[in-house]
C-alpha cells in the first residue's frame, strides 16, 4: 500500500545503459523524478539527453542491448525494476500506457485502427467484438477524428501521418490507465487538433486524477500543459521547477540555451541561437526589387486540383511562388498542404489544372517520368517523417550521396567532400555518416533529409514540416541555415509546417488552407496579427504559447 500523499510514480537514481560496437554507453546516469496522482510532468532536453530511454524503463520497454544497472522505479507501490515480465505485461494498457513518437511503426500495418483499439480495449476489459467497435468509434470522434464510422475500417497506410497519431492516443487513453507516457505525442498534429487531444488528455487527467509523464520539445506545450516541468541533458536531470518559474529565471545554461531557442510570437531567426558558437551568420536580406513587365515566377500553380474517387483533396488552388521567396502553407491535417507539396515536386499526379516552374508547364509531365527531366534537381523536397523517407539499407553517406550520383554525376573524392559539407551545413556530425536509419535518434534522421534534399542544389525546396522531429536547438540552428541558404542562393521555399510560430518567422507570405480550398493568404506578420477569417483566428487561438513572470 502507498501513502495518500505518496506520488503514483518515484524514480530514484535510475541508470540506464547499452551495449554497442563502441563499448558500454551509459544513456541514463542518476536521474531522479516523482509525479504525484493527477498531475502532468514535463521532460524535455535534445535528442540523446535520456527523455525517451527514462520513459522505455519505467515501462520496461528497453531492447535487448539495454538494461537498468542501478535504481529504483517506485509505481503503485511496487518497484517495477524488479517485477516479473508477466507484471509488466499485465500493467502495460490498463495501469501504464504509452503513446509513442512514431505513430506508423506503433501500428500493425495488417490491422485496421478499429480491430487495434478493440485489441486495447479486450486485452484488459471484458466486451463482445460490438461493443469494443461501439467504444473504438468514440475514442476516434473524441481525438478529432472526421466519420469515424468509416475511418475505423481503415488500414494504418490509408492515413495521413496526424490521423495515424490520432489514433495511437485513442489506443493509449482506452482503458483509462493510471499513468500515461506521452513520447512527443502531438509532433504529427496540427495545432487546432493539438490543442483537442491535449485538452482531452488534461480533462482525463482531472476527471480520473490520472499522471501523464510529457516528453516534448515544444517548450510552449510544456508550459500549458504541465505542473513542472524536468529538463534533461547528457542522461542527466539539470534543472526542474514550475513552468512560469523555469521560463522566467532559468537557472542552469542548458535551459537558458533552450529557452532562447523556442520561437515564440515576436522572434527572429537571427536570434533564436544565443550561444555565438553555434549561431549561423546571416547575410542581409536582398532588397526588394519589381519584377519586370512580363516576368514569370519561379512557381505558378494554377487552379490544382486532386481527387481520390469523389473526394476532393485539392480542390482549386492557385498559387504562386518568386525566386528567392519564402512561402508558407498552414492548416489542419487533411487540409490538402501534403498532397499539393507532391504535386509540386511532381511526386504524384494533379487531376486537374497545371504547375509551371520558371515558365515551363510540368504539371503533364508524369509523375513517373518526372526524373528524366533536367528540372528535377531544380525541385526537392524535405519529406514530413524521417523514419519512413531514408532508405533502412543505405547509411547517412548513401542516403545524402544518392541524388548526387543520380543527378550531378559526382563520385569519389567530389562526391565525399560534397556529402561532408551538406552534412556540417545541417549540423550532423560526420562520424554519424556510416550509421543506418535504425542507428540515428528521429532528430538525426530528419538532418539526414534536410541535407539530401540541399545537395544537388535546388532553386525550389518543398519543405514538408522540416524540423518537426528536432529538438529545439538543433531547429534553431536549421532554420538559420535555411535561411542563410535562402539569402545566399536567391533560393525559393514552399514552407509547409503545424508549428505556425516558425512560419510567422520563416516566411513572408503564408497561405491557409481548409478542406482543399484556399480561405486566406497575405503578408506573414498581419496575417497572424489580424486574420480575417474564423478559421485562421482558430489556428491562431490554438499555438500553445509561454508565459514569463
Amino acid at each position: 500500500m502507498t501513502a495518500p500523499d505518496a506520488p503514483l510514480l518515484a524514480v530514484e537514481d535510475l541508470h540506464v545503459t547499452f551495449t554497442t560496437r563502441r563499448g558500454l554507453v551509459e544513456a541514463v546516469r542518476g536521474v531522479n523524478l516523482s509525479v504525484a496522482p493527477g498531475r502532468t510532468l514535463g521532460i524535455v532536453g535534445e535528442s540523446g539527453s535520456g527523455k525517451t530511454v527514462t520513459a522505455y524503463a519505467i515501462t520496461r520497454l528497453l531492447d535487448s542491448s539495454g538494461r537498468i544497472t542501478k535504481g529504483r522505479i517506485q509505481f503503485q507501490g511496487m518497484d517495477l525494476v524488479q517485477a516479473p515480465t508477466r507484471t509488466m505485461r499485465a500493467l502495460h494498457g490498463a495501469a501504464i500506457s504509452m503513446i509513442f513518437q512514431n505513430p506508423r511503426a506503433a501500428l500493425n500495418p495488417v490491422r485496421t485502427v478499429g480491430l487495434q483499439i478493440a485489441d486495447a480495449l479486450r486485452a484488459h476489459r471484458t466486451m463482445t467484438a460490438a461493443q469494443a467497435r461501439k467504444r473504438a468509434i468514440e475514442l476516434l470522434d473524441e481525438v478529432r477524428i472526421r466519420e469515424p464510422e468509416k475511418r475505423i475500417d481503415a488500414y494504418p497506410h490509408e492515413l495521413s501521418g496526424g490521423m495515424c497519431q490520432r489514433v495511437v492516443i485513442a489506443m493509449a487513453i482506452a482503458c483509462e490507465p493510471a499513468l500515461l507516457i506521452a513520447d512527443e505525442p502531438t509532433t504529427g498534429l496540427d495545432v487546432t487538433t493539438q490543442k483537442t487531444v491535449m485538452d482531452l488528455v488534461a480533462r482525463i487527467t482531472a476527471e480520473r486524477n490520472m499522471s501523464v509523464l510529457l516528453i516534448t520539445h515544444d517548450l510552449g506545450l510544456a508550459a500549458k500543459y504541465c505542473q513542472d516541468i524536468v529538463v534533461m541533458e547528457q542522461g542527466h536531470v539539470v534543472e526542474r521547477a514550475p513552468p512560469l518559474r523555469l521560463f522566467s529565471d532559468p537557472q542552469h545554461a542548458y535551459t537558458r540555451r533552450l529557452v532562447a531557442a523556442s520561437p515564440t510570437a515576436t522572434s527572429r531567426v537571427e536570434d533564436l541561437v544565443p550561444d555565438a558558437s553555434l549561431a549561423v551568420p546571416l547575410p542581409p536580406l536582398r532588397p526588394k526589387t519589381k519584377p519586370a513587365p512580363g516576368t514569370a515566377p519561379l512557381l505558378e500553380v494554377q487552379n490544382l486540383v486532386k481527387r481520390y474517387g469523389e473526394t476532393a483533396a485539392v480542390d482549386g488552388v492557385s498559387l504562386t511562388i518568386a525566386a528567392g521567396e519564402s512561402v508558407g502553407l498552414v492548416g489542419e491535417s487533411g487540409s490538402g498542404k501534403s498532397t499539393i507539396s507532391r504535386m509540386i515536386c511532381r511526386l504524384i499526379d494533379p487531376t486537374g489544372g497545371d504547375i509551371l516552374f520558371d515558365g515551363e508547364a510540368i504539371g503533364s509531365i508524369a509523375a513517373r517520368e518526372f526524373h528524366r527531366s533536367p528540372l528535377r534537381r531544380e525541385i526537392q523536397i524535405v519529406f514530413q517523417d524521417p523514419h519512413e523517407s531514408l532508405n533502412p539499407r543505405f547509411s547517412a553517406f548513401d542516403s545524402i550521396a544518392h541524388p548526387l550520383r543520380r543527378l550531378g554525376g559526382l563520385a569519389g573524392d567530389a562526391l565525399k567532400a560534397r556529402v561532408e559539407d551538406c552534412a556540417k551545413k545541417v549540423g550532423l556530425p560526420l562520424d554519424l555518416l556510416d550509421r543506418f536509419p535504425h542507428q540515428l535518434s528521429g532528430g538525426q534522421k530528419a538532418r539526414v533529409g534536410i541535407a539530401r534534399a540541399i545537395s544537388v542544389g535546388p532553386r525550389l525546396l518543398v519543405l514538408d514540416e522540416p524540423t518537426a522531429a528536432l529538438d529545439v536547438s538543433i531547429q534553431a540552428v536549421t532554420l538559420q541555415l535555411l535561411e542563410r541558404l535562402r539569402r545566399e542562393e536567391n533560393l525559393a521555399f514552399l514552407f509547409v509546417s503545424h508549428d505556425l510560430n516558425v512560419v510567422r518567422m520563416m516566411c513572408e507570405r503564408t497561405i491557409v488552407l481548409q478542406n482543399g480550398r484556399i480561405v486566406e493568404e497575405g503578408q506573414s506578420r498581419a496575417l497572424f496579427d489580424a486574420p480575417a477569417t474564423d478559421y485562421t483566428r482558430e489556428l491562431v487561438a490554438a499555438i500553445p504559447m509561454r508565459e514569463v513572470a
